[in-house]
């Protein structure tokens, strides 16, 4: 089961639980077997969501900018720091990074090392694209299902991301980042009209 709680916030529910860049939670879940995070801005690294989703054995997997912070908060054994770009194994689960960053606006430079994710869980992969414009190392992406920006501002806007997913090999598409600091469900509606020969799945209301 895939959710998209709020804005770039995703829950995976498969035989492991996996949220990412928990924000804007409203229950106290307690649940989360891993937390990945793509960046340090508040709407995805949010200590007060994390509190909510967090249990005991919870493993953060976090950028090099989260590092400090993270270990302070969650002490450094139950921290798994990334770069982009990587093939990494941890216990029960394998995942690579990606490049996420900005080209025509300051918000997301690329020499800050932040990521996007693809997570392999119960034989399905999972593209989370993070902050990003559509660049072109991630054109190339195969996944089964894709989470992809759309609000423009700060990330690619709707049209910019139905470029995207036309390129890249993915069975589904879920559009995220709106809903909450920028963008509408209008701009899903008109980036589902803009993609190809792909499942698009509106997951924020």
């Amino acid at each position: 089961m895939v959710e998209v709680l709020c804005h770039n916030s995703i829950k995976i529910s498969e035989n492991v639980i996996i949220y990412i860049d928990p924000f804007k939670i409203d229950k106290e879940y307690h649940d989360a077997d891993y937390i990945f995070f793509t960046h340090s801005h508040y709407d995805h690294f949010s200590p007060e969501d994390i509190e909510k989703v967090k249990k005991e054995s919870t493993l953060f997997i976090i950028t090099e900018d989260i590092k400090d912070q993270a270990e302070k908060l969650f002490g450094k054994e139950n921290v798994f720091v990334v770069i982009p770009n990587e093939q990494y194994h941890i216990p029960g689960l394998d995942f690579k990074t990606t490049y996420a960053y900005n080209v025509n606006k300051a918000f997301h430079p690329k020499e800050n090392k932040w990521v996007g994710y693809v997570i392999e869980v119960n034989h399905k992969t999972y593209y989370i694209a993070g902050d990003t414009d559509n660049i072109e190392d991630i054109r190339n992406i195969e996944c089964d299902e894709a989470f992809i920006p759309i609000g423009g501002t700060y990330t690619m806007d709707y049209r910019e991301a139905a470029d995207l997913a036309n390129r890249i090999k993915a069975k589904v598409v879920i559009p995220t980042h709106y809903g909450s600091i920028v963008g509408d469900k209008e701009d899903a509606i008109k980036f589902k009209e803009l993609v190809n020969n792909k499942e698009v799945k509106i997951l924020i209301k």
